[in-house]
């Protein structure tokens, strides 16, 4: 059994080193004990272990401090240094168990006296950098300009991202000058160069400087220092295809693919596409063919709807129906993510049972990609169905057999939806056509499909069945749609128009809010929601609908005539006149509406502005001469203006467009008679005598004219006094019995009104019965007129005054004819009766 002063000794020999420290009496490797006999060896290591606490106070024993101390301590007392025992602290550490009196914590410890209230000063900068930090900060600075530049034009603002740009080149410069300066060549920063001019060339490139943008790309591609600066002849072509330099662009796209390595496919294949839609633009369709087939390979994972829409066209253009058909197939075959679970979820979005609410909450979560995602499917399902109008109707030997083929290849792709779009576009194709029948045909085969696609075809049969005026099958599919779909802005349109054509205004009136309810923008609803209110006299509120609907349209016609007629119905003739002369004068206007030109003639003679009235008269007449409106007003002016030879061209079309009427020829013979032209307006006197031989006016002019001529008028004044006793017959007749049908009673009225004069009672019986329908304001036979044709008889005398045209009737309420002429009944014996030969009066005013 060992004693304790062996083990003290072995403890020692396992514990000692050379490199640490040194007993006195037990040397390390130089002193008593051999490198052997030690447990380890770090002669071969450069630096020494760190030292143990115990081997420290085990060393430090042999040295002189140890002198001082006790015996029992050091070693060297009573006891021998194989029994000294290690040296202890005498003093605390700095914890107690009771609190100082002034820590204000309540005996948190707290050694570094931190809550004592005293801060510590931050630390200071540098008050001066020096010159390489200064660069440095210099860079970061030019960094962060580029960024913020490149974040900003993300934003939209590339205005501002173009001003940040040109910044961060200024100092980028002022870096290299003042490196140059302090010959620091060697530490040129190349790639923030690189990055600055890169930057700088695309800003330029958005805000449309394209020749600035071109010289620094020219830079760029030039400097051997920068990698891969060849790709960016891709911009520059770019800017060529946008100049439409076609062949700069196709020569810069070719210098990029020479420099792209064959291993990067991806960029390599959509440079092709570009040259392709370079050769497109020039019409050098085989061309474009060879650089899209080149997209094919690798089957076809590197083409896209756009390219494939592309080939497509060019194959249409060069009229290869098999290419078309392949292309189509290659187009359906296009791999497209998330475009297999289009139709799932537009079926769960217009599915009757969800309702708005739930395709609400649908797109409320949708992220950014899921946006994307959704952006794609749209643009593919264009592509789809643009391609497939384009071919159907080409690649069969008739055009229904192609649109079945194209049907049968959708649905064979699983493409169910575009197939039924295809379905109500072949539907579409027959209407063009004229077969309503064979519309109707296929626009029924969807009451068999879901909701969905059938309010989608009842939709376009209630618009069919109104169009052909079948109003009670219009609103039966207007209520299937409506009921498939109430939130279908359009089929609530169809349903209120059939309500609006039933005259039940109300409730079209109803509809017509639901629909914009339903769709804000629903310019249908709006307009005819305006109409309704115009129908049952609401102008206010008519003219609140089209005013919202040309603050949407802008230039809309139709829209701004409405607005004129609701201002000229509500007597503010000023505003009227506004609307209309920018109907006219507006790019997008109607110069050329005669039925415009006529409305503001119309507005100009309520302000007795005859001058501007007579312009825009001779303006409409000139787009449009078989408007009875116009025409008389220019023939009635003319004879006012005492121009009697320029109102007879106007008077002769009248008898052209109306040719029943004896009133025009009798107002163009008169015209001869004014201008002294006895033998012309005798010749047409005695052809429409030929034609009406009852027409007592024409028997009167008649007699006059040859009074005046001094030929004999006896047989023509007989054939008036019998068709004046039988006029006063009918007279009689029909006062003694009042019993009749009211065209009795019209037929068989007072008679004819003594004639003023053969100028005056044609153009006032022209006015008084508003023959051209009211609205067109006439000038009538005034005052002046009056004056000039002053009867002499004192029956005709009290003949009623004419009535001014613009005093008919309101323009929007649908005119009757003008009066007709009471013709006597024709005598059914043609003997002579024995009358007499009185001298009848001379019915004409004096010359």
């Amino acid at each position: 059994m060992m004693s304790f002063n062996e083990t003290s000794q072995l403890l020692q020999k396992e514990l000692m080193n050379d490199y640490s420290y040194r007993v006195d009496g037990f040397p390390g490797a130089g002193g008593g004990f051999p490198n052997t006999d030690s447990q380890y060896d770090f002669n071969h290591v450069q630096s020494q272990p760190p030292p143990s606490a115990y081997m420290q106070r085990t060393a430090a024993a042999g040295v002189s401090r140890m002198s001082g101390l006790p015996g029992s301590r050091g070693g060297f007392g009573t006891r021998t240094t194989e029994t000294a025992r290690p040296m202890t602290s005498n003093r605390s550490a700095g914890y107690s168990s009771v609190p100082k009196t002034g820590n204000k914590a309540g005996g948190v410890f707290d050694p570094m006296n931190q809550g004592s209230g005293s801060v510590a000063k931050p630390l200071e900068k540098k008050t001066e950098l020096s010159a390489e930090e200064q660069l440095r900060e210099m860079e970061k600075e030019i960094h962060r300009l580029v960024e913020l530049s490149a974040m900003t034009r993300e934003q939209g603002k590339i205005r501002e991202a173009l001003d940040k740009a040109k910044e961060a080149g200024k100092k980028e410069r002022q870096l290299c000058r003042r490196r140059e300066n302090q010959q620091l060549l060697d530490q040129l920063n190349v790639d923030l160069t690189y990055a600055v001019c890169l930057n700088l060339a695309i800003q330029h490139q958005a805000n449309d400087n394209d020749q600035e943008a071109l010289t620094i790309y020219q830079q760029i591609v030039k400097n051997k220092q920068y990698p891969f600066s060849g790709r960016f002849r891709v911009n520059m072509g770019n800017i060529y295809f946008k100049q439409e330099k076609w062949t700069a662009a196709i020569k810069m796209y070719r210098m990029a693919l020479d420099q792209i390595p064959n291993n990067v496919q991806a960029i390599r294949f959509k440079i092709m596409r570009n040259i392709g839609h370079a050769f497109f633009k020039m019409h050098q369709f085989p061309d474009a063919i060879d650089s899209y087939e080149n997209l094919l390979s690798h089957n076809g994972q590197h083409l896209d709807f756009m390219t494939g829409f592309n080939l497509i066209l060019c194959y249409y253009a060069l009229g290869d129906k098999d290419k078309m058909k392949d292309g189509f197939s290659k187009l359906l075959e296009i791999e497209q993510v998330g475009l297999e679970d289009e139709d799932e979820e537009e079926a769960e979005i217009d599915s009757p049972t969800n309702g708005g609410k739930d395709h609400r909450n649908l797109t409320e979560g949708d992220d950014a990609l899921r946006e994307d995602v959704k952006r794609r499917q749209r643009e593919a399902a264009r592509f789809i169905v643009n391609a497939a109008n384009l071919i159907a109707p080409l690649v069969e030997k008739t055009e229904v057999a192609g649109f079945d083929w194209v049907v049968e290849s959708l649905n064979s792709h699983y493409f169910p939806r575009i197939a039924s779009e295809l379905e109500i576009a072949k539907a579409s194709f027959f209407l063009k056509r004229k077969e309503f029948d064979q519309a109707i045909t296929v626009l029924k085969k969807f009451e068999k499909k879901d909701a969905s696609l059938m309010a989608c075809a009842a939709t376009n049969l209630s618009f069919l069945y109104f169009l052909e005026a079948d109003h009670p099958n219009a609103e039966k599919y207007a209520d299937i749609a409506v009921k498939a779909d109430r939130y279908n802005a359009r089929a609530l349109v169809n349903k209120g128009n059939c309500m609006f054509m039933n005259d039940e205004f109300e409730r079209a009136k109803e509809v017509y809010l639901e629909a914009i309810g339903v769709s804000a923008d629903c310019l249908e609803a709006i307009y005819n929601l305006g109409l309704v209110n115009m129908h049952t006299g609401k102008y206010e509120q008519a003219l609140q609908a089209f005013d919202k609907l040309h603050s949407i349209t802008h230039a809309n016609c139709e829209v701004m005539w409405q607005l004129g007629d609701i201002y000229e119905k509500l007597g503010n003739n000023q505003k009227a006149h506004e609307w209309f002369s920018l109907l006219i004068n507006s790019p997008k206007g109607r110069p050329t509406d005669p039925g415009v030109l006529a409305r503001l003639a119309n507005l100009c003679s309520k302000v007795n502005d005859e001058s501007a009235a007579f312009t825009y008269h001779s303006d409409s007449y000139k787009f449009w001469p078989v408007d009875m409106n116009v025409i008389t007003w220019l023939g009635i002016y003319h004879v006012k203006q005492e121009a009697y030879e320029a109102a007879i061209p106007f008077f002769n079309r009248a008898a052209q467009v109306e040719p029943q009427e004896v009133k025009w020829r009798l107002m163009v013979a008169s015209c001869y008679r004014r201008l002294g032209a006895y033998p012309q307006a005798l010749k047409l006197y005695e052809d429409i005598h030929k034609s009406h031989p009852n027409d007592i006016e024409c028997v009167r002019y008649l007699i006059t004219i040859c009074k005046e001529m001094k030929q004999k008028y006896d047989h023509y004044a007989a054939h008036l006094r019998k068709l004046e006793r039988l006029q006063e017959a009918q007279e009689g007749a029909i006062h003694a019995n009042r019993v009749g049908t009211v065209s009795d009673i019209q037929n068989a009225g007072a008679g004819v009104s003594t004639v003023a004069n053969d100028m005056g009672a044609d153009f006032g019986a022209y006015a008084k019965g508003g023959g051209a329908g009211a609205g067109i304001s006439g000038m009538g036979v005034g005052s002046s007129m009056r004056d000039r044709f002053e009867p002499e008889d004192e029956t005709l005398a009290e003949a009623p005054a004419p009535m001014e045209l613009y005093e008919a009737q309101d323009v929007s309420s649908k005119q009757k004819g003008p009066p007709k002429r009471r013709l006597a009944a024709k005598a059914q014996d043609e003997e002579e009766d024995d009358w007499g030969n009185d001298e009848l009066d001379d019915v004409l005013p004096p010359m």
